[in-house]
């Protein structure tokens, strides 16, 4: 099939491209084929783009997708207070089934939101792979990994290894995803990255969260985090930083010219006291900086754009200089960095020839974005649930002016959410 977006105002995130365009993109089944002014040929369906934005789908680099019925949960939590006794005991008794509602939750709203591939660490997968297929979205999943090479431990890999094998969805790539080093031993570290040298997968790990971590874990290993993972062959591969609040200078030059991306997280680290990443710094050094929501419990929503304005006024704040970052760069954050940072360049995270149709528009009529002089500054600081028009996911509209075109009944995904929270909570 061949679909034509008419005259929208496209934002490519292309190198080299000029930055904003009026322009026609084709794509046909789950590729573009055609970026330019006035497209003659035929084609089976029309999108109207005109007075829109057009850009490529957002990439959450760092969520907990089956977290939803945790939403705002975390209002006068410590992190680890939080995580071991509120959290963690919840969640042991969460089924598969509970899992999938869940996850699906949270599928939709970041369809709704314009982000259409995240990276996610959960468990109970089964649950989180049902919600994949029935949503259509495009992403990346790490079986959450944790403890000691005893039985549980030992369980948790095999698990992933049998999903590894099973899995038949071609949007959901894998990675090896040990939760952190605070809740690992160095000889389950070496196992996972084992795991990513067999299978050439990513590792996506939490890292120097909060101040109490990098001491915890500093104490519990003779050695900084980063010393940490490059002990047990983590800075070999390619790696995902989840959070990475406080990595001192020391640590920053045994990432030098590796393939380390770090995803910032920064209103889930606000919301739990962790402080404030000093995003910029990593940015001087050369480091592959990507974004996310982290889990709705702490992140309290999946608006990828709402994460982009905090994260650009974070760092203007923090520095005291308001050309410290631009909206560009944030939106390169949110968008081609998350690609890189996922291995998915060459697919993803900018509208070229040749990549996946995952493609977003953004209404720039909505109360919310109206009226509109840059609109590059319009999505970074002013872009909410109702801004997005259409979602496009490997080359399928999922969402199209502003309705979901899925097979999915919200009342009742939100009726079984109810239900959920209500046993659970």
């Amino acid at each position: 099939m061949k679909t034509i977006i008419k005259s929208g105002k496209v934002i490519s995130m292309q190198v080299g491209k000029e930055i904003i365009k009026e322009e026609d993109i084709v794509f046909e089944d789950d590729k573009i084929i055609y970026i330019g002014s006035n497209y003659e040929g035929k084609v089976d369906k029309e999108i109207d783009a005109k007075n829109k934005i057009v850009i490529p789908g957002l990439i959450n680099c760092h969520t907990h997708l089956g977290m939803s019925i945790f939403r705002a949960t975390n209002d006068n939590y410590s992190l680890d207070k939080w995580l071991n006794e509120f959290i963690w005991p919840i969640e042991n008794n969460m089924t598969d089934e509970d899992i999938y509602y869940t996850t699906l939750l949270s599928c939709v709203e970041m369809i709704k939101t314009g982000t259409t591939c995240f990276n996610d660490m959960y468990f109970n997968p089964r649950g989180s792979f049902r919600a994949f297929d029935k949503s259509k979205i495009r992403g990346v999943y790490g079986r959450c990994l944790m403890g000691d090479l005893d039985k549980d431990g030992i369980d948790r890999i095999n698990e992933f290894k049998a999903l590894y094998e099973e899995n038949d969805n071609k949007l959901i790539k894998m990675a090896v995803a040990p939760h952190a080093l605070y809740t690992t031993t160095k000889s389950y570290l070496e196992e996972c990255n084992k795991l990513s040298l067999n299978y050439d997968l990513p590792i996506h790990i939490h890292l120097s969260e909060d101040t109490r971590e990098v001491e915890n874990v500093t104490k519990k290993f003779g050695k900084l985090p980063m010393e940490v993972l490059k002990e047990v062959g983590f800075l070999d591969r390619k790696l995902i930083l989840a959070h990475g609040t406080y990595i001192s200078d020391e640590e920053l030059d045994l990432i030098k010219d590796k393939d380390v991306s770090i995803c910032t997280n920064p209103i889930s680290n606000l919301n739990l006291g962790c402080g404030i990443a000093p995003i910029t710094k990593y940015l001087k050094r050369n480091i592959n900086v990507c974004l996310g929501t982290d889990g709705v419990g702490s992140g309290n929503n999946m608006n990828l754009f709402y994460h982009m304005s905090m994260l650009d006024n974070l760092q203007k704040g923090i520095n005291e200089d308001s050309t410290i970052m631009n909206s560009y760069e944030v939106l390169k954050i949110a968008t081609i960095n998350g690609a890189k940072a996922l291995g998915m360049e060459n697919e993803i995270g900018s509208l070229e020839v040749g990549k996946k149709a995952d493609i977003v528009i953004v209404d720039l009529d909505d109360i919310t974005m109206y009226p509109t002089v840059n609109p590059i500054v319009q999505l970074t600081h002013n872009g909410w649930y109702n801004s997005v028009d259409t979602t496009i996911i490997n080359g399928e509209v999922l969402l199209e002016n502003k309705k979901l075109t899925l097979d999915i009944n919200l009342e009742e995904l939100k009726k079984k959410i109810t239900e959920i929270r209500g046993r659970l909570l």
